[in-house]
């Protein structure tokens, strides 16, 4: 995994849950209790922290030890997000260093984007209330694409839309499913440590880069 020295990227895009954001007491809390109080097997921690980097439309389905009707995958997902938002005001924090970490990157003029998981309007919600929404140029939640991780739309939307070149565009993710997605996509891949998948399984993926803290990422870019 080493850079090429000629290689600058003017592009980042951040996964947010376990990346930016440590929401994964949040989570945990969220969806053993919406699986409770709508009478399904209670899922582990182990197991909802490795599908927190997809969707909770797929990963509820893959969780749960039975397959769910439409009806109760919806219901199950509008009690998560009750509580979601419950919990979020005392259990969601920024990782130490991502405020200076965005910081700088803004000062390197670099184009900053959040692609996550989460509904737009509840990635918006949760950047505002960590004071990081004003570091990006755009949020991508699910529902601006058809698609979800490790599908690379959400990346090929970024690049599209605002003409970015592959070669210059890194994703940085704590997930296989954000590896996998840059590697469809055919960007540059950085996996994190201090999020939900442990470095070993991130390593499996190949990442063209791997970084224990967020300063790290300065060497990079």
């Amino acid at each position: 995994m080493k850079q090429d020295k000629n290689q600058v990227f003017d592009t980042i895009i951040f996964d947010f849950d376990g990346t930016l954001a440590d929401s994964q007491r949040c989570g945990v809390m969220a969806t053993q209790k919406a699986f409770e109080e709508k009478g399904f097997s209670v899922p582990s921690e182990s197991t909802i922290n490795y599908y927190m980097g997809i969707p909770i439309e797929k990963s509820f389905q893959e969780m749960a030890d039975s397959t769910l009707s439409d009806a109760e995958l919806q219901s199950l997902i509008i009690t998560f997000r009750k509580y979601y938002k419950e919990y979020e005001e005392s259990h969601l924090v920024a990782f130490p260093d991502i405020v200076s970490l965005l910081s700088e990157l803004q000062v390197r003029s670099k184009n900053c984007f959040v692609l996550s998981s989460k509904k737009t309007n509840v990635l918006q919600r949760n950047l505002i209330l960590l004071n990081l929404h004003l570091f990006f140029r755009e949020i991508i939640g699910s529902d601006k694409v058809s698609n979800y991780k490790p599908h690379p739309e959400g990346i090929e939307y970024i690049l599209n839309t605002y003409k970015i070149e592959k070669e210059s565009t890194l994703m940085v993710g704590d997930a296989i499913f954000d590896l996998q997605m840059g590697r469809s996509a055919r960007v540059s891949t950085c996996a994190v440590t201090w999020g939900s998948h442990s470095e070993a399984i991130l390593m499996k993926e190949n990442p063209d880069f791997i970084i224990h803290s967020p300063l790290e990422l300065l060497k990079i870019v």
